[in-house]
């Protein structure tokens, strides 16, 4: 029988218990936060953390700020728009990756267990290296390619071409998706993941671009595109409610198309 391991120094145990709420406080809630340090050289752990909800704001990510301005200082995470836009406090939340700003607390029952993107290397606390996706994004080179001369204004689409655009340029890079996903999980090195494929087929879709061609020779690759085997999983977890699974079927529908 084959048996599996952790590596040393990655399996993540209980830290220490703050119950810092107010005396008397009788809307408490219990969170266990995922906090690692590289400069100790200690495993990760799980603090937990008792917070007055009646003197904070109803998203997961006002409690962190607020475990971090009174409670614990040195709890790291990134955020910045509040408003789901900026894809900056993404995060695993009760299990889901999700966004912190936009994840209402009363959705959460018992305990708020927050964990940082699952499968990235971790900076500290709940702040993933994303170095890889966005090399990745930059790979399949993100802007407007044309060999037409351009136009006096701007080059104009008519509003059908311009719908085909819905659904893949509302994504913020929040990489939710390709955390959630086995198979890069497994292949991130070579797999792109939902979250580039969704923006290749962005530009792929747009009738403005005159580089489709070269684009599908660049991610016409067993591991680039074709790990993804439609678990769903990208789509499911997509805090913008976004299908990345059907963006990645329309760009294989556009490899077998220009074959034929």
């Amino acid at each position: 029988m084959t048996h599996f391991s952790l590596p040393p120094k990655s399996k993540v145990k209980p830290g220490a218990v703050r119950n810092t709420a107010p005396a008397g406080a009788k809307n408490v809630r219990t969170f266990k936060v995922y906090r690692w340090n590289p400069d100790t050289g200690e495993n990760p752990c799980l603090d937990t953390y008792e917070v007055d909800m009646d003197s904070c704001g109803p998203m997961v990510l006002d409690a962190l700020i607020k475990i971090k301005n009174e409670i614990d200082s040195t709890l790291t995470f990134r955020r910045s728009c509040r408003e789901g836009v900026c894809g900056s406090c993404a995060m695993n939340i009760d299990g889901t990756n999700t966004l912190a700003c936009t994840k209402f607390l009363s959705e959460v029952k018992g305990e708020v267990r927050v964990y940082p993107l699952p499968h990235l290397p971790v900076i500290k606390d709940l702040v993933p290296d994303l170095d890889v996706p966005y090399a990745q994004y930059r790979a399949i080179e993100p802007w407007l390619k044309t060999d037409s001369p351009p136009p006096e204004r701007e080059r104009l689409q008519s509003h059908e071409e311009r719908a085909k655009l819905d659904g893949s340029w509302e994504c913020i890079l929040c990489f939710c998706c390709s955390t959630s996903c086995p198979s890069y999980w497994w292949n991130g090195d070579r797999y792109l993941g939902p979250a580039i494929l969704l923006q290749a087929y962005r530009w792929l879709a747009d009738t403005r671009d005159e580089a489709a061609g070269e684009r599908l020779d660049q991610i016409e690759d067993p591991f680039r595109l074709y790990r993804c085997h439609t678990i769903m999983n990208c789509t499911k977890t997509c805090p913008k409610g976004l299908n990345p699974a059907k963006a990645i079927a329309e760009i294989k529908k556009m490899m077998v198309e220009r074959r034929t």
